[in-house]
């Protein structure tokens, strides 16, 4: 996202300072911006938190094709696929649950208000400009769900000249994907406009099977379960003389999935979001930004062709953000975010709507080898009353290499509509849930590499999970998540090198059966080494998943094995803007499951001609 650049910018970023925090998944020379640690730009090697950046050159490198390819194995990620492209997806970030992950498009906060998390198989990796992941809590910024951290992604946006793009794939199952853009922009103004589309006949995404035995999805469909998208959007900005600099951005995507159900087995889908954002300096020392917008998650669900249920949901949200500069050494960030959800659906839900109110404030300081940031919240949620967040995060400089850092912070998650007023499965006494994180970091950047080493506790109150026993979700007493997350990025020979190694405990702790079980559809043990490296013309690169064995339930009785999944890439440059590229995933045929029951792909190859000036 663009910003106009503060007179104290420079006082913010610690230049020539060691890094405090690097994108793994780029090259580790690269210094790109990240917003949303704080609110506020910095180099991503800058910041206090733990971050990753994700750039389109790095999308393209590694020939994602889905959201899940791009973030599967990030540090601090597990993710959980109910059968290929387009299936239900979840994302669990350090541990903490699927929806206590804040999604932002653009700075406008996206999700379902009914199941809590946003459908982030939907969004097209095509239309993509940059992804940032921060991990830990930011509650004290962003409100209620950034318990576990944001992801926020920005659409592709115009630089000078004009510029078109465009892609063209296909590969296994049956798959065909094609992409293109337009991109534009003069001294003032400049725009983006882009188209994707994906199509894969799939494979049979359940092997479970039908009552009295049932397991899985409780049915036996023995078919090809395809997933068809077709997404489109736009993106414009413009500065005027008086310094004022506003910008628009629009993305839609239209879905249809099949998969295996015993009352629903189709899905028509539709996500939208768009925003408008305007920032303006009253004097030198004074940022002002002014953020709205609305997101849609929709889906109509069949049964073959027959209707049988419809869940819209609306998001509405509007923030405001001043940003003060005191010295050249401390930043003042003030501001008010609102949000409004709404749910039309067939369902009777007892309520369809409700607001939330928040209030924060961020204090920036650097002194000397010293850097501080604190920041507090005061949210107002409607349905539950007040809430106040707040942490604390300070840095160290050891030496000019490297940097150490500590931080606390709170956060809180408000239940969802489908918790708490889902016929036959709400549970309308759910509490809010209430978390607590501790995190001790120690970064390096040196020539030869950059490295980080996170170590952090989470502990969550009232977390919020499926009681079999009660055939509805229900309270936990408290869950306890230790996490260790070792980053390394290099370079060897010519070839980059982008690795990280993940230990997780996620524990029950509840006062039930349950206690001292592993949390669900969590991996303890990770571990991800991304390398390539160009020889002339050519490009070719490799990418190795290790994963530790996971639980499907709360009771720990199904369990997942561990596996391990090699992918290799290569791309033959033919001209400046010419090239293309192939892919075999899943190299040796290793059959795992993400979630019980749901297959993932086998052995499968793609290739893509794209064209790019």
């Amino acid at each position: 996202m663009k910003r106009q650049t503060l007179p104290v910018l420079s006082g913010l970023l610690w230049l020539g300072h060691p890094v405090t925090a690097l994108a793994e998944d780029s090259n580790h020379t690269e210094k790109p911006i990240v917003v949303t640690a704080t609110r506020t730009p910095q180099r991503v090697d800058e910041t206090l938190l733990s971050a990753t950046v994700i750039t389109r050159q790095e999308i393209e490198r590694q020939q994602a094709r889905s959201m899940q390819d791009l973030l599967h194995g990030i540090a601090g990620i597990n993710i959980a696929n109910n059968g290929g492209p387009g299936k239900n997806t979840s994302l669990f970030l350090r541990g903490t649950e699927s929806d206590h992950v804040l999604i932002l498009i653009d700075g406008v906060r996206m999700g379902s208000a009914t199941s809590g998390t946003t459908e982030i198989q939907n969004i097209p990796v095509e239309l993509i400009e940059r992804i940032e992941i921060v991990r830990g809590p930011r509650s004290s910024l962003y409100g209620p769900e950034a318990v576990g951290g944001v992801i926020h992604i920005f659409t592709r946006k115009g630089k000078k000249g004009l510029r078109p793009t465009f892609s063209f794939g296909g590969g296994s199952y049956g798959t065909i994907s094609g992409s293109a853009t337009l991109s534009g922009g003069g001294e003032q103004g400049w725009f983006n406009l882009g188209v994707s589309g994906f199509s894969t006949e799939g494979f049979n995404a359940c092997s479970g099977s039908p009552p009295p035995n049932g397991a899985g999805c409780f049915t036996f469909e023995p078919d090809k379960d395809g997933y068809r998208n077709l997404s489109g959007s736009a993106r414009a900005g413009y500065r005027f003389d008086n310094g004022l600099d506003i910008e628009a951005s629009f993305i839609h995507s239209d879905g249809y999935n099949e998969f295996d159900g015993t009352f629903v087995n189709r899905s028509e889908l539709v996500q939208q979001v768009f925003g408008g954002t305007a920032r303006f300096s009253p004097i030198d020392r004074w940022q002002m930004t002014l953020v709205a917008g609305r997101s849609r998650e929709d889906s109509d669900n069949f049964l073959e062709k027959t209707f049988m249920s419809r869940f819209n949901t609306r998001r509405d949200t509007v923030s405001w953000q001043n940003d003060l500069s005191l010295s050249p050494d401390q930043l003042l960030t003030i501001g008010a975010d609102y949000l409004y959800d709404t749910v039309d659906s067939t369902s009777d839900f007892t309520e369809t709507s409700r607001y939330n109110w928040g209030v924060f404030a961020q204090h920036q300081v650097t002194l000397a080898a010293h850097k501080l940031q604190l920041s507090l919240r005061h949210d107002d949620n409607q349905q539950f009353g007040s809430r106040v967040t707040g942490s604390v995060t300070w840095g160290y400089a050891l030496t000019e290499q490297v940097r150490l850092a500590a931080s606390f912070g709170n956060a809180f998650k408000a239940p969802t509509f489908n918790e708490l007023y889902f016929p036959g499965f709400g549970n309308p006494d759910l509490k809010p849930e209430d978390a607590r994180s501790v995190e001790l970091s120690a970064i390096g950047r040196f020539d030869w590499a950059n490295w980080s080493l996170n170590l952090y506790e989470t502990r969550i109150d009232n977390l919020i999970a499926y009681d079999a026993s009660l055939f509805a979700p229900a309270n936990i007493d408290e869950a306890r998540i230790r996490g260790l997350e070792a980053i390394l990025s290099t370079q060897i020979k010519g070839w980059q090198i982008n690795s990280n190694l993940t230990f997780l405990d996620p524990v029950n702790l509840s006062n039930g059966m349950a206690r001292g079980n592993i949390l669900p559809r969590r991996s303890r043990q990770s571990f991800r080494v991304d390398t390539a490296r160009q020889f002339g013309d050519y490009v070719v690169g490799a990418m190795f998943l290790a994963e530790g064995r996971r639980y499907d339930d709360l009771q720990n009785t199904r369990t997942m094995s561990g596996y391990v999944k090699v992918d290799l890439r290569a791309e033959y440059i033919f001209n400046q803007h010419w090239r293309i590229q192939g892919r075999i995933e899943n190299l040796f045929d290793k059959d795992y499951e993400t979630a019980a029951f749901f297959n993932q792909p086998g052995r499968n190859y793609f290739a893509t001609l794209r064209y790019q000036p």
